[in-house]
């Protein structure tokens, strides 16, 4: 039986052209010296004693330069006598196993042999306090035993919640340093609470452990960093929210006012938290945008998997067509471990698949209402996190054509 109605084939798939949205690219040149001359400055390096073993944080996300910084923090805290390691702080990706867990930040190119220090990957947590509402804090026992932690954070808008203080070193601490165990007790309190929850937490594992300071990472348009920011730990709530500002202003967007169909080539972990970012689509499987300033999309088409996310498909749930091939590239059981630890069983629903692109587009056109079929508005692009170059059909060239402090027409 065919999948798709008569008139459904009759639909003619427009032609792509090339177009290049722009943005600013404002830069930090020299990332590495950076790190080391905030580190190294009097005021960060009153905060380490000589002989300290230091937690290095690092998550799970594809951070521009994230091996780099990782390494020229580890360098810095031995240059001022600490004695640095790193433990993967990812809550509960990679299936929640600390093996797979180290695997996604050696991925990144953050190894024992590029930085010269341990990694220790482990899921065992540590009750450290109660929140007022009975919560237990869970951090990973590890970085627990260690003298001090360092989290080395990007600060960026929060796939699902909207608050001061969002991704970011709170986060970290709560949700990352927590494992599986800490982030899915969190979680079942709902994201909608994290607004209030994330920095409540946070406070706590502030007063209880000694975190002298945090290196933030604040990305561009291009995913180059932007700037590096070294926080004092107890400054990380006070500091955070004006970090977050820069970040918002800095994000990537889709600059259409209405797009018919959006094609993703590729969703994945490492892309998005949410597997695509709904600060880009303004469709999320956990929240109302009620504060999107994006366009309209009637209907998304996902095409693919990162290799990347390890078979982690969180976010399949949200495109309205998939095709076969992402399916088939799901790990249910790590998919499911995140969904549910997120306490977003929805993000792990599949939707209708078909074997071909064109098909799926087909289909998202027939079911986009109030489409004209003969000019659909198409935009492709990379992922959530790649809307530097694009694809536009025909009947998004003018537009563009009109708007050239915005796009630029390639091909």
């Amino acid at each position: 039986m065919p999948i798709l109605p008569e008139e459904a084939h009759k639909i003619r798939i427009p032609q792509m052209h090339d177009v290049r949205q722009l943005f600013p690219d404002d830069k930090l040149e020299d990332i590495e010296k950076t790190v080391w001359e905030k580190i190294t400055s009097s005021e960060i390096k009153a905060k380490v004693k000589p002989g300290s073993r230091a937690a290095v944080l690092v998550g799970s996300r594809g951070i521009a330069s994230l091996k780099e910084i990782v390494k020229a923090t580890v360098d810095a805290l031995k240059a001022i006598g600490a004695v640095p390691f790193i433990v993967p702080s990812m809550g509960s990706h990679g299936g929640g196993i600390a093996e797979e867990q180290r695997k996604i930040i050696e991925k990144y190119g953050v190894t024992e042999e590029y930085t010269g220090v341990k990694i220790i990957s482990s899921m065992q947590t540590n009750i450290i306090a109660k929140t007022i509402g009975g919560i237990p804090v869970h951090i990973d026992k590890v970085a627990d035993e260690a003298d001090i932690i360092i989290p080395v954070a990007r600060i960026k808008a929060h796939t699902d919640f909207e608050g001061p203080i969002e991704s970011g070193f709170c986060k970290m601490i709560v949700i990352g340093l927590g494992n599986h165990s800490g982030c899915s007790r969190l979680h079942q309190e709902g994201a909608s609470s994290f607004d209030k929850l994330i920095p409540e937490v946070a406070d706590i594992v502030l007063q209880k452990k000694n975190i002298p300071f945090g290196v933030g990472i604040i990305e561009n348009a291009f995913e180059h960093v932007h700037s590096i920011h070294v926080v004092p730990g107890e400054k990380f709530i006070s500091e955070e929210p004006g970090l977050l500002v820069l970040s918002k202003s800095l994000m990537p967007k889709l600059q259409f006012d209405e797009i018919d169909v959006l094609v993703i080539e590729l969703i994945g972990k490492n892309i998005s938290g949410a597997g695509i970012d709904p600060n880009v689509t303004g469709r999320s499987v956990l929240r109302k945008m009620e504060n999107f300033k994006g366009p309209t999309v009637k209907r998304i088409v996902a095409l693919d998997l990162s290799a990347a996310s390890h078979g982690n498909a969180t976010g399949i749930g949200v495109p309205d067509f998939i095709l076969q091939q992402l399916f088939e590239k799901m790990n249910p059981e790590v998919t499911y471990a995140n969904c549910i630890a997120a306490g977003a069983p929805e993000a792990a629903k599949v939707p209708p698949m078909l074997e071909n692109e064109e098909d799926a587009i087909r289909a998202a056109i027939q079911t986009a209402h109030r489409t004209d079929t003969n000019a659909p508005k198409i935009v492709k692009i990379r992922s959530s996190l790649h809307l530097i170059d694009i694809k536009v059909s025909d009947a998004l060239l003018d537009y563009c054509r009109q708007r050239p402090d915005k796009f630029q027409v390639v091909g």
